[in-house]
């Protein structure tokens, strides 16, 4: 009998595809390589979110076993077209469910929301060890935003698929503290399974400034508030909204953001009917270009809708604390608030939008003061949101459960 291979990847999205939620586990899977783990990935065929060429369905690449399925692809607008994009991606890997059964341990993430179950079935088919990573909880996503009513027919059947998962998780990772809690709370799920692995982001080393900088010439001689990431359901633009409408007439305050989201296009509409000519919104940035916005921004707003805190964690945080860049949070108390609270930035709870606006106005007229929140959101980058750090913690997660007794490294 063929030996089996140590850890598979089960993820819509992966390298090389630029988004987090592609980058976060190629950054694992690479990890997990150095440390001697035999891994592969079946993922999504990339097109939304990839450069331009041709990918191979299947590669090796550096030692890594990737095999990317073809589906149906409508783009991220809507919710229907979401919808479309994690069934159709869902069902081609049921199509390949075997190739789970190569390998020891599958690593699956929370979205698409209906993959995890599939995982599950590897599990009770083939005894493949299951670790789940909980990126988003469904439902209370959707519902905690009024996307889906609580006890409609895609409620209860998220609600199954997670008594199936957490029933048969070996492991879970969550993303905070306060998800891990939720989690307690909302799943039966056993305290010592659950693992706190936080987001991180590759250390460029602090972003400098280029000459050739697309964002200098628009920014040059004000204080940059910016926002990168999604502007979606989950996302409180009102509060965000109601802080640049206060600081609308200071034109030494300028908003730079760029992202996508079903309220984007809304928050574009607004600000051109109201003539607010402080702002500028582009599309998702990536590469140089996302470098280039973070090395000209003086501050940085994350946001999450009151009750969403551990539902969900704002990925594009660590970002801006391995630059250096100042936080502005509007969110319900959790992990991040009290990062912030030791130094790194300014809080304030959803609707206040007139504090936000003198939040942005302390930072611009207190250089000082912002600069040593500069020099408190490297610290903390360095000493807890490194790569190194948390895919290091994703290692010792899998030497304890591929190698309970020794807790040693495979050998290739």
């Amino acid at each position: 009998m063929k030996k089996k291979r140590d850890i598979l990847f089960l993820c819509q999205f992966f390298y090389p595809e630029y988004i987090s939620s592609a980058q976060l586990p190629y950054d694992t899977v690479l990890a997990l390589r150095d440390a001697g783990f035999s891994v592969g990935a079946l993922c999504g065929y990339p097109r939304e979110y990839a450069e331009g060429g041709k990918v191979p369905t299947k590669e090796d690449a550096d030692g890594i076993h990737i095999h990317r399925l073809k589906y149906i692809q409508t783009g991220r607008a809507g919710f229907l077209g979401r919808i479309v994009n994690y069934f159709s991606f869902t069902f081609h890997v049921l199509l390949h469910l075997p190739e789970i059964g190569k390998y020891r341990a599958v690593v699956v993430y929370s979205n698409p929301p209906i993959l995890p179950w599939i995982a599950s079935w590897a599990k009770s088919l083939f005894g493949t060890k299951l670790v789940f990573v909980s990126y988003d909880l469904y439902p209370e996503v959707a519902t905690v935003t009024n996307t889906l009513r609580e006890g409609s027919v895609i409620c209860r059947l998220m609600n199954h698929i997670n008594k199936c998962v957490f029933r048969r998780a070996d492991r879970v990772v969550a993303l905070s503290s306060e998800q891990k809690n939720c989690i307690l709370r909302t799943r039966n799920a056993v305290d010592e399974l659950v693992t706190v692995i936080p987001n991180w982001y590759r250390d460029e080393g602090g972003l400098r400034d280029r000459e050739e900088n697309r964002f200098r010439e628009l920014t040059a001689g004000r204080f940059v508030v910016s926002y990168f990431g999604n502007m979606g359901t989950m996302q409180d633009m009102d509060t965000i909204l109601g802080a640049i409408r206060a600081l609308g007439k200071e034109k030494d305050i300028f908003f730079l953001f760029a992202g996508h989201g079903n309220k984007m296009e809304k928050l574009r509409e607004i600000i051109a009917s109201e003539g607010i000519e402080n702002v500028r919104i582009h599309s998702f940035l990536h590469g140089q270009d996302f470098q280039d916005a973070l090395a000209v921004s003086d501050c940085a707003l994350i946001s999450l809708e009151k009750g969403a805190t551990g539902l969900c964690v704002p990925s594009k945080t660590y970002s801006y604390m391995m630059q250096g860049i100042p936080l502005l949070a509007i969110m319900d108390e959790c992990d991040i608030v009290r990062d912030i609270q030791s130094g790194a930035g300014l809080w304030v709870r959803n609707g206040e939008s007139e504090r936000l606006a003198k939040a942005v106005r302390f930072l611009r007229d207190n250089p000082e003061k912002a600069r040593d929140m500069r020099r408190k959101c490297r610290e903390l980058y360095l000493q807890k949101y490194t790569t190194e750090i948390c895919t290091g913690k994703y290692v010792s997660l899998f030497r304890e459960l591929l190698h309970p007794e020794t807790g040693e490294e495979n050998e290739l």
